[in-house]
């Protein structure tokens, strides 16, 4: 970031947003706006106790589920609909649906599918990561350099060498965009189906600090929560950033 002409640190604009937290909350111009100290000292309490411990516990446990199988499912669902027209075309309504629509508005459905539990939270967080997954999946093997393909073909390559050494590898930055996105829209599963369930997890704690307007640490656990999407993201963002270079003949 540059600031007059200086270089200054992208974190500098979190310490400039904490500063005026901090005094709109000493000010007590609203009462869910606590002090940003007051924040940080829920958030050193509540971390060592046992109930948070068990809540994160609950929603690692969902968050990690849910977002294998979207990628089991999701990076080879992309390379088919990519490969077989007939399936990209099949399918390819339904994946943009899915990638635009407000995938919360079916938790309510699978609670009176699945019922109310941690395996509705896991299929919630599956929902809100496979299709992006699937459709920039789809999207880099489309746009993986043909000559390349041609090559290997004409060199006797096999399918599935085909696909593992030159079209997921050409496909690689692509699909890890669409990682670091699902990453990011399963952690909103995860909060989202325990919010709605109510009864385990993260959103069991969100619950709670609301309905006892417990706001100190209601703002903590939001910045827990967000520290973690954002760590998470940016650590698929370094890998994708290394293996830029498979994309550097496009």
């Amino acid at each position: 970031m540059i600031l007059f002409g200086k270089k200054i640190p992208i974190l500098f604009s979190l310490v400039v947003w904490f500063v005026i937290w901090e005094i709109v909350g000493q000010a007590k111009l609203s009462t869910i706006v606590p002090p940003f100290s007051g924040v940080i000292g829920a958030g050193i309490t509540i971390i060592p106790t046992a109930k948070f411990g068990a809540a994160v516990a609950i929603s690692l446990r969902s968050f990690a589920l849910g977002m294998s199988l979207a990628l089991l499912v999701g990076i080879p669902v992309g390379v088919l609909m990519a490969r077989v027209t007939t399936l990209g075309k099949i399918l390819g309504l339904w994946v943009n649906i899915f990638v635009s629509a407000p995938i919360s508005a079916l938790v309510p459905v699978l609670m009176a599918l699945i019922g109310i539990g941690e395996t509705t939270v896991v299929v919630t967080v599956f929902l809100f990561a496979v299709f992006v997954i699937i459709l920039d999946t789809q999207i880099g093997i489309k746009q993986a350099d043909r000559s390349l393909v041609e090559m290997a073909r004409s060199l006797g390559a096999t399918r599935r060498q085909l696909y593992t050494k030159v079209l997921i590898l050409s496909a690689l930055p692509e699909i890890l965009a669409g990682v670091r996105l699902g990453v990011i829209r399963g952690v909103k599963g995860v909060v989202i189906g325990q919010l709605l369930i109510a009864i385990l997890g993260i959103g069991e704690l969100f619950e709670l600090y609301s309905q006892h307007f417990l706001m100190e640490e209601f703002w903590a656990l939001v910045i827990i929560v967000f520290s973690f999407a954002f760590a998470v993201s940016e650590a698929v963002a370094f890998f994708e950033r290394r293996v830029e270079y498979y994309a550097s003949a496009r």
